[in-house]
């Protein structure tokens, strides 16, 4: 069951950042200090209040922000968790790659070793 979910999560996760318009407002988020409105989000990236909204909705669904209403207005900031169960899950993949490529430099290390002599 736990797989299960990190899988689902994995999903949710790409399938909100797959949109620019999500992934801009993800490294705005990440580019400020502490929280921003709806109208700040959508000043900031030039884009419709309910454009920001709908986008906003998904990243939330999907776990990435949280919101706090204060009055009548909704400020999100970004979730810190699912970027490093991301992070956790990628790892894997990086040492894959790593591997890869030393795997890579030796083998033209030993092409031009060859070509040398």
């Amino acid at each position: 069951m736990v797989k299960r979910n990190i899988k689902l999560m994995e999903t949710t996760t790409f399938s909100a950042l797959a949109e620019p318009n999500r992934l801009r407002m993800m490294e705005l988020l990440l580019s400020v200090k502490g929280p921003l409105t709806v109208g700040e989000i959508a000043d900031r990236l030039g884009l419709q209040q309910p454009q920001a909204s709908k986008h906003l909705r998904v990243l939330l669904e999907a776990g990435l922000v949280e919101v706090e209403a204060v009055a009548n207005r909704r400020n999100y900031k970004l979730r810190v968790e699912p970027l490093q169960a991301l992070d956790v899950w990628l790892e894997t993949y990086r040492k894959v790659w790593n591997e890869r490529f030393d795997n890579l430099e030796d083998y033209l290390q030993k092409l031009q070793s060859k070509e040398n002599h």
